[in-house]
């Protein structure tokens, strides 16, 4: 497949002179067969300063962005995304509003036939013109099966247009905290974590290494079996070289996610991808947020709150998220427990590195320690219970576990938006489950 020149070769130079910077956002919000990828370790990939430092003209973004995507026109895209039709929005986040389209030969020959995601800049937003290009030097040079694939890019006058693989179930935020789902099962989320670990440890452990930057529940997209895959790289910074031991930079990134040394000094590693994994982490353990500003002052920072109790089993057993309904591994999650106490600490040299936590989290979930069989409530002959007090009430009469209630404002990437949340119902009948076919999952 052969790039196709763009006819608006200018763009990139008039882009170049337009570079908004996004501060930290303190609103927001069993495994493939690995396949061959394309990396940067066979060929010296460009960077984003290769680009900044020179006149980039139709020849220099063609050579760079390689023979494997696409650049679409804007009138292709409207005829993918019926016109950029309200009917075929997904969701909108910082970068601006993402559309479902359908790609196929009859657009561009060699086009395989599939669902894509359109994301479109909204210049108004708070992401600019420099993340914009920035995702596209990345993921136009970067494969992974973990790393959301970009199949091309609209760059017409001021348009800034991307265009990716579809991912059916959304972010990992939208299956966490939407409201009236189905609770995503122990070893999808051990499964999620693990396929989350794999693609920062492609970035960190490159010839050239990536620091991800903005690693959170939102960026973490899930195709119709759970296979967790990286996206937006508008804050992906190359890391140090040589003898450098970090990369000093703006402080930019999402509030609660971001790791304290960072914050204070600037200085960017990958221990700072690690500290927002153990984030992340702990979200899929405890079901609440990283930020959370409807909880009492001490709860509201979920890193701060959760790490003194990670590593307690006793306390542990109180803060993982009540719509398990207990159908988990306690090995596996005092194991989990335990790296994300790892990945939150404030030294950041004791934190593990990526490739240490993929190891760690392989086998978590295959463990097998799980409850066995079905809660079944029994109505007894003679009740001399008040008649007020319902089978639920007497099931869970003496359960001191306290409900989370979630609010989740928007859906960042491809998924649904979905407003405010009610407490989750625990269901009392229910059978052990193991895993989510796609067939019986959360809507997508």
């Amino acid at each position: 497949m052969t790039i196709k020149k763009s006819s608006k070769a200018s763009c990139f130079n008039w882009f170049m002179n337009h570079e908004p910077v996004r501060p930290m956002n303190k609103t927001k919000p069993a495994e493939k067969k690995a396949e061959p990828f394309t990396s940067q370790n066979s060929v010296k990939r460009k960077s984003y300063t290769d680009l900044s430092s020179s006149m980039l003209t139709e020849e220099l973004s063609n050579s760079l962005l390689g023979s494997n995507l696409y650049v679409f026109t804007l009138a292709e895209l409207k005829v993918i995304t019926q016109s950029f039709s309200s009917s075929s929005i997904l969701g909108e986040g910082g970068f601006g509003p993402v559309h479902k389209g359908f790609i196929d030969d009859k657009l561009r020959p060699g086009l395989k036939a599939q669902p894509v995601a359109v994301k479109l800049l909204d210049l108004d937003g708070g992401q600019g013109h420099k993340e914009w290009l920035t995702e596209v030097v990345f993921l136009g040079q970067l494969r992974h099966p973990h790393l959301v694939k970009l199949i091309g890019y609209c760059c017409e006058d001021e348009h800034r247009v991307l265009v990716y693989e579809y991912m059916p179930r959304g972010s990992l935020e939208n299956q966490l905290f939407r409201r009236y789902s189905v609770s995503v099962p122990w070893s999808t989320r051990m499964k999620i974590a693990l396929g989350a670990a794999k693609g920062l440890a492609f970035l960190h452990e490159a010839k050239q290494p990536v620091i991800y930057r903005d690693f959170k529940a939102s960026n973490i997209l899930l195709d119709s079996d759970y296979t967790a895959k990286l996206s937006d790289f508008g804050l992906a910074k190359d890391g140090p070289e040589g003898d450098d031991t970090h990369v000093s930079t703006r402080v930019m990134g999402t509030h609660g996610y971001a790791a304290p040394e960072y914050i204070m000094t600037g200085h960017l590693t990958a221990a700072s991808d690690v500290y927002s994994f153990g984030v992340v982490l702990v979200e899929l353990l405890t079901g609440r947020k990283s930020m959370d500003k409807s909880r009492s002052n001490r709860e509201q920072n979920l890193a701060e709150w959760a790490r003194p109790q990670l590593k307690v089993a006793r306390k542990l057993n109180r803060i993982l998220d009540p719509r398990l309904e207990g159908q988990y591994s306690e090995t596996g999650a005092q194991k989990a427990a335990e790296l994300a106490y790892d990945c939150l600490s404030h030294r950041p040299k004791a934190r593990p590195t990526m490739s240490m936590i993929v190891d760690i989290l392989k086998p978590l979930a295959e463990f097998k320690d799980m409850p066995v069989g079905t809660f079944v409530y029994t109505a007894p002959t003679e009740n001399k219970k008040s008649p007020s007090e319902s089978p639920k009430q007497e099931a869970h009469k003496d359960d001191k576990k306290d409900i989370n209630g979630h609010h989740h404002h928007h859906h960042h990437q491809h998924g649904r938006r979905h407003h405010g949340t009610k407490s989750p119902v625990v269901h009392y009948e229910t059978a052990l489950r193991s895993n989510l076919s796609s067939s019986t999952n959360s809507p997508e």
